[in-house]
């Protein structure tokens, strides 16, 4: 019972993280008409990283190791650099939905790892979830390139190793400590970047951009990704990865809905494909029978 209880609470705040995700798409759309790709990584990080210091103060010392920081640096500077330079080069749709990749490939490092046995039913949830992506994908988003595409897959693909290797940095720590560390790490790593591949940052010309970032740093940062380091503690990572495919969802509504990206019907019918093939890869598995006592 205290793990099915255990479960339940982790896929809750996986499902919750993936739908604060989903947005950030579109808020990084619009926080770069005012900063470029690593300007963006650094406030967004280091914004979140001392707010979430503060609430995990106790746990931090465990969490001040050279691999959890390294891992931050990867897992989060990098990943952000790539998805943000992507995300100025195609649509928010398209940046959204090839985010979808990253559950197949949490899954095949897991095998890869020797950590996992990933059930043909969730397999067939992962081909399901892909299909769907490819649907929506293939159409629609206006605005999209092959360059953007490749650099969010980049992203993904770093972000996959990531999600693979966390379990075993969080085990024994406090996940918000560790998720503040990751924060300042990726920060520190994208500083110099943005220095050398940005420029010096600008005032923004217009409100929206700063508020847009600023919203980002809280609500697609800080409390996102402590959710997810959350469940990761309590969950294998390949359940986790599952609900990175919550983003493309909200993400393309998001694009469709606040910035006005067309959506083709294939379209939509790939979003519910992808739903469905969330639902499949997070089942249980069937508890074996046993015999009553004669």
């Amino acid at each position: 019972m205290f793990l099915m209880e255990t479960r339940r609470t982790a896929i809750l705040a996986l499902a919750a993280a993936g739908v604060l995700w989903g947005l950030t798409v579109p808020l990084s759309k619009v926080s770069l008409e005012w900063l470029g790709p690593a300007w963006l990584t650094v406030v967004r990080f280091a914004a979140a990283a001392p707010l979430l210091a503060v609430i995990a103060r106790r746990g931090l010392r465990g969490a001040l190791v050279p691999r959890v920081g390294a891992a931050g640096a990867l897992g989060f500077g990098a990943v952000t650099m790539l998805q943000n330079a992507g995300i100025e080069r195609t649509s928010v749709s398209h940046a959204a939905l090839v985010v979808g990749a990253a559950p197949v490939l949490v899954a095949l490092i897991g095998v890869g790892l020797g950590q996992s046995a990933t059930r043909p039913l969730g397999w067939s949830g992962y081909a399901l979830a892909l299909a769907g992506i490819g649907l929506v994908a293939h159409t629609g988003g206006g605005g999209a390139t092959a360059l953007g595409d490749l650099l969010v897959l980049g992203s993904v693909a770093v972000s996959a190793g990531f999600i693979a290797v966390q379990p075993k940095l969080l085990a024994g720590r406090d996940p918000a400590a560790v998720t503040a560390v990751q924060f300042a790490a990726a920060a520190l790593f994208a500083a110099p970047v943005a220095a050398l591949v940005d420029g010096a940052p600008q005032a923004p010309a217009a409100a929206t951009p700063a508020i847009a970032a600023a919203t980002l740093a809280a609500g697609g940062t800080l409390l996102p990704f402590w959710l997810f380091a959350f469940a990761q503690a309590r969950v294998p990572a390949e359940l986790a990865g599952a609900f990175v495919n919550l983003e493309p969802v909200i993400g393309a509504a998001a694009g469709w809905l606040m910035l006005g990206e067309a959506a083709a019907a294939s379209q939509l019918a790939g979003i519910a494909v992808v739903v469905v093939g969330i639902v499949l890869s997070t089942l249980p598995p069937p508890h074996r029978l046993c015999p009553r006592p004669t």
